[in-house]
């Protein structure tokens, strides 16, 4: 849709219409307010339709994360179904994220037998809190066994029920989590949820310590999510197998032009791509998802959009359902919206920038610097909360976004290598050198720090340049965690940074609480204690450019992991060591965490024998055929030359045409047995080894006789 499109309805979350036939994106700038969030159960829209009881309940479930009223179950039920129906809604659906990299959904008709030959339209509270989908042909990693169909839903308040519309109807979507008839965590939320209630009971214990009143509060991390995408014309993806199956292409010789002109980055917008962001931005809007900044990325065809910050479980909520809503609306504008962390060699692939943050229960970020001395401590003591987190469990962090697709990204021009470390920027970085040799006097700057009691410095905002390079650096009140990919779940990569900082902040309250009950100076402590912290894991920091060789050597004689690739990555899981961490604080137990490993390292071998079986076929059946007619094309074109001309270049270009083709198929067969044998380590290499063949063909072979698209039409042609 485009400006001058159609728009059927524009209601406000209290259905209060606005009648827009004919509203372009003119005016309905105007009318985003009333617009936005229109088709979400929200709070807004609960008061409408609870009673004040209810509503005070569930308001105070949601807002401080906990338990469910279920007196109130069945009123909230009927309103949610009351609103949903009003919207055109049919059916309702647990919506959940099961350990796959999508979501799931299994749609209930509200409709009941009424004994007389007809319906009623209802919706209980029971359906409401629990669902129970089929669990049998979800991964589990051992968790079930197959015979073991039983999987359970459960509703989850804390992130507002959505109307997702269709071409007919619409439904009505319920967040949940999964779990197994044994309670065992099926899913990616349960543990993510689990993580955020182990940081906000460490973060709680700090803030006592800092003389915050936690009682009946908590603590809680958010995120803003950066998204980044390919969008192509939808004729050449459904020329290219490799795409259709696989995400990525598997062939494709890079053009003379893609992105070494660095003339796409945040260019001026075509016509059809801003009548996409613009629809696009519409359908998020809808859904409360506050989608807030849209541009072209480095790459030709890339695009990036940018939410406002939310709370963790809602935005992961959101970018799942981003993903969704881009990909639907893309195809109503021809085009297809390419997830893949690296859909075209050679050019820049995607990530999903993790923006995280802590709020603590005096309901400020702890990682925005105070005006004052108290806050500037509480700041310090945080941020070395996470440099002992990261340091100490790098290896998780780093497996944490492993995945096949990622491997192709990891440590490219556009991504920061596997090598986790920290970037904190030129001040910052001073400031914690002076604090581990005995406390920070001035700044770099050269401005005069604010000495408090604790002989802590005042900091300067946005006291960071930004480093591109490195996978966890501070940008300003939060940390960019750019290792992610683009197609991934940010639920995992959070569940495990909740938990590694939950764990750091638990060993420093427990070092500062033993201080105080021994009658300890508490800022003396906190000082001895950020020292030493400092001390131990200073090695984690690097502020230079993390794709150097010299800071790849640096990084080994520092004792920092470089897990290269996804089964270096996921064997971190099996230690003993990050086994115990995710029981001590109940995120996960050892049989479900060791479930995980079993389910993405089946994941990574299924995608890599997928994508050698594609590649098989395409060189196979549409490749090689290919270029075996143009060397029959070649010779018969030496052959009526014979001695009228000389066709020295032209046997020159047959004989490399058919030393090529010859070795291709070599390698098809290399690929084969790879493949038959499971061995993801040699179909990875047969794959690049046939891949370097076919690419050198398309050079050479004529462009009406190659059978695929080429990357100069699928990423300047849309």
């Amino acid at each position: 849709m485009g400006t001058t499109s159609r728009i059927k309805e524009i209601q406000t979350a209290e259905d209060l219409s606005i009648k827009g036939e004919e509203m372009g994106t003119a005016s309905l700038g105007a009318q985003i307010p009333n617009y936005y969030g229109k088709n979400v159960f929200g709070l807004k829209t609960m008061r409408s339709y609870l009673s004040e009881k209810a509503y005070n309940s569930l308001s105070a479930t949601i807002n401080n994360a906990g338990k469910l009223d279920p007196s109130i179950a069945d009123e909230v039920a009927e309103a949610m179904k009351t609103w949903a129906v009003s919207k055109g809604a049919t059916h309702f659906t647990h919506w959940f994220q099961p350990l796959t990299s999508t979501t799931a959904e299994k749609h209930e008709a509200f409709i009941e037998p009424d004994g007389q030959g007809s319906v009623i339209l209802k919706f209980s509270g029971k359906e409401l809190i629990q669902g129970e989908p089929d669990a049998s042909s979800f991964p589990s990693g051992g968790l079930r066994a197959t015979f073991e169909a039983r999987g359970y839903t459960a509703w989850d308040p804390t992130s507002p029920a959505f109307i997702k519309e269709g071409p007919e109807g619409a439904t009505l979507c319920i967040p949940t989590v999964f779990c197994g008839y044994h309670g065992e965590a099926l899913d990616k939320k349960t543990p993510l949820l689990r993580s955020m209630a182990a940081l906000s009971k460490q973060a709680c214990r700090l803030g006592a310590l800092f003389g915050i009143d936690v009682r009946g509060k908590r603590a809680f991390a958010t995120l803003g999510g950066e998204q980044e995408y390919f969008l192509i014309d939808k004729k050449f993806y459904l020329e290219r197998l490799d795409l259709i199956q696989t995400g990525r292409t598997l062939f494709g010789s890079k053009p003379a032009k893609h992105q070494q002109m660095e003339d796409h980055y945040f260019g001026a917008i075509k016509g059809r791509i801003m009548a996409f962001m613009e629809d696009f931005d519409r359908e998020l809007w809808k859904l409360g998802i506050p989608g807030r900044t849209r541009h072209n990325e480095v790459a030709p065809a890339q695009f990036e959009i940018a939410p406002i910050f939310e709370e963790l479980n809602l935005a992961v909520d959101h970018n799942m359902i981003t993903m969704e809503v881009m990909r639907q609306t893309a195809e109503k504008h021809g085009l297809v919206c390419l997830l893949h962390e690296k859909p075209f060699a050679g050019v820049n692939g995607s990530g999903k920038h993790n923006n995280w943050a802590i709020v603590g229960p005096d309901g400020k970020n702890w990682l925005y610097p105070g005006k004052n001395p108290h806050d500037n401590a509480k700041f310090l003591a945080v941020l070395c909360a996470i440099i002992k987190a990261v340091d100490t469990y790098a290896g998780v962090l780093r497996s944490s976004v492993a995945y096949a697709g990622n491997d192709h990204r990891l440590g490219a021009n556009e991504a920061p290598p596997a090598i986790i470390s920290i970037f904190l920027g030129d001040q910052l970085t001073d400031i914690i050198e002076q604090i581990e040799k005995g406390g920070a006097k001035n700044s770099k700057s050269g401005g005069v720090i604010e000495i408090g009691v604790d002989s802590l410095p005042t900091l300067p905002r946005d006291a960071t340049d930004r480093n591109r390079t490195s996978p966890f650096a501070f940008t300003g009140a939060k940390f960019e965690f750019r290792a992610a990919g683009s197609n991934m779940t940010l639920s995992w990569p959070n569940a495990v940074l909740n938990t590694i900082v939950a764990e750091a902040l638990d060993e420093m309250c427990t070092q500062l609480e033993a201080d105080v009950k021994a009658k300890k100076d508490f800022n003396q402590s906190l000082q001895k204690l950020l020292q030493e912290t400092i001390k131990k894991h200073k090695k984690v920091l690097f502020n230079g450019d993390n794709y150097t060789a010299e800071w790849h050597a640096e990084a080994k004689k520092r004792g920092l992991p470089n897990m290269k690739n996804t089964p270096e990555a996921l064997a971190v899981l099996k230690d003993e060591k990050t086994l115990k961490l995710f029981e001590k604080h109940s995120v996960l137990s050892r049989k479900e965490l060791l479930s995980r490993y079993e389910v993405y390292m089946h994941t990574y071998n299924t995608i890599v024998a997928l994508e050698g079986n594609c590649a098989l076929t395409i060189a196979k059946t549409m490749i090689i055929p290919a270029c075996v007619a143009y060397q029959n094309e070649l010779a018969v074109m030496i052959k009526n030359v014979g001695t009228a001309g000389k066709t020295t270049s032209m046997k020159k270009l047959l004989k490399e045409v058919s030393t090529l083709t010859d070795g291709a198929l070599a390698v098809c067969d290399q690929l084969e047995s790879a493949v038959s044998a499971h061995k993801s380590d040699k179909t990875l290499a047969a794959m690049a080894s046939l891949r370097e063949k076919i690419d050198t063909l398309e050079g050479l072979a004529p462009k009406d006789s190659w059978p695929l698209p080429s990357y100069a039409e699928m990423l300047f042609v849309y």
